[in-house]
């Protein structure tokens, strides 16, 4: 306990699944944290239930003068962040033959405009941190290997998994105390992972295997390995890509 203290954390689409978890587990580490969602009631149920070290925010990822208003907000409360995770998403299922341009652009918007914003907002804000300081992106296994039922979904995070390295590599360059890594899950049981299966039509992806045979993972999988990269535990990781799967990646053909 207490790996994170002293840190100011914010932590978008923390209302529920991935990002409620990270939440509660960086709380429980000495963090304070700005929750942020687009769907506020729930994001203020997680932070009431957390206690005076956090308070909730609505966001739209997407609205570009929202976001320096999110640091300043931050800021007003707590102090400058030393970490910003990027979590909000959601899933829109469509293959190449039948997904449709409005349906791509919306997916793409959410999960790597959304991205792009954040770490724009974060960088700037956190370069001039007297301490450590981390952006960790949340992108997923599609980018790794591609999910034939979600080519939207499958480009955003593949986009978050080379912007990730992009930003991490200008931090290093401008000698910045900043951080980025991106994180891959698949099959970790959340309300959006759910979706995604049944979004899936008959299509096969790590999630629909792994529900079959009762093996996924809990978001705490993910907000642990999101405790240590956002730590000074790992100050010497950056532009870092890992999978949290349970070996899917690598499974035999």
């Amino acid at each position: 306990m207490g790996r994170l203290k002293g840190k100011i954390a914010i932590v978008t689409g923390a209302g529920s699944g991935l990002g409620k978890a990270i939440s509660e587990t960086f709380a429980a580490e000495g963090a304070r944290v700005v929750l942020t969602d687009i769907e506020i009631d729930a994001a203020k149920q997680v932070a009431e239930r957390i206690g005076a070290n956090a308070i909730a925010l609505e966001q739209d990822v997407v609205d570009e003068a929202r976001w320096d208003k999110i640091f300043a907000e931050t800021a007003g409360a707590f102090g400058t962040p030393h970490i910003l995770v990027n979590n909000a998403g959601l899933v829109l299922p469509g293959t190449i033959e039948d997904c449709s341009f409005e349906l791509f652009r919306k997916q793409t918007s959410i999960m790597l405009d959304g991205v792009f914003l954040g770490c724009r907002s974060a960088v700037r804000a956190m370069k001039s941190n007297d301490q450590p300081s981390s952006i960790i992106n949340l992108s997923s296994m599609a980018a790794l290997q591609g999910y034939s039922p979600f080519v939207a979904y499958s480009a955003a995070k593949g986009g978050v998994r080379s912007m990730t390295k992009s930003v991490a590599l200008h931090c290093k360059e401008q000698d910045y105390p900043i951080r980025c890594n991106s994180l891959h899950p698949a099959g970790i049981d959340t309300p959006m992972v759910r979706q995604e299966s049944v979004g899936a039509g008959g299509g096969e992806t790590p999630a629909t295997g792994m529900i079959k045979i009762g093996e996924l993972g809990h978001p705490n999988d993910v907000a642990a390995l999101c405790v240590y990269l956002a730590s000074d535990e790992s100050r010497f990781m950056t532009a870092g890509e890992y999978p949290v799967d349970n070996g899917v990646l690598y499974k035999p053909a």
